[in-house]
């Protein structure tokens, strides 16, 4: 309720109908302010081209110990081809236990998204829980070498 003040009737207060809305604009620009914000975070839908990566190149270990899964779907650990199943024991011989190694995982273009998370979760359940994803490096052109 609004009150008006100073009135020239005999000094009674009267009431004012008159509804103040600058709360409720404030309120509304708030409101627009989060949803504008929030709105493209909610977009999933982005076509995305994985193979190539624009990242500095990060310092390579000495012995690096990678994972690759073939066209054919067929997975090598360095150059010797390694059953799904054997992978895990295949990976401890080749650190020699350290489960904190990072395992660097290769993929051909064509291996779809599916196989590449079974072939992690084969990692992630052997113990080897640092994975790096291997892909090819644009040059300088934006052509890939």
């Amino acid at each position: 309720m609004a009150v008006k003040l100073g009135s020239s009737d005999g000094g009674d207060l009267v009431e004012s109908a008159e509804i103040n809305i600058t709360p409720f604009i404030d309120v509304i620009l708030l409101l627009m302010i989060i949803f504008m914000v929030a709105a493209p975070l909610s977009t999933v839908s982005v076509p995305v081209e994985l193979p190539t990566s624009s990242a500095p190149q990060q310092p390579r270990p000495d012995k690096p110990v990678y994972v690759s899964i073939k066209s054919d779907l067929s997975v090598t650990l360095g150059e010797d081809a390694v059953a799904r199943t054997d992978l895990g024991a295949a990976l401890n011989e080749a650190t020699k236990g350290n489960k904190d190694e990072r395992i660097f995982l290769r993929a051909d273009k064509g291996v779809p998204y599916g196989e590449l998370m079974q072939v992690m979760n084969l990692l992630r359940g052997a113990g080897y829980l640092k994975v790096g994803l291997v892909g090819l490096e644009e040059t300088a052109g934006g052509a890939q070498p």
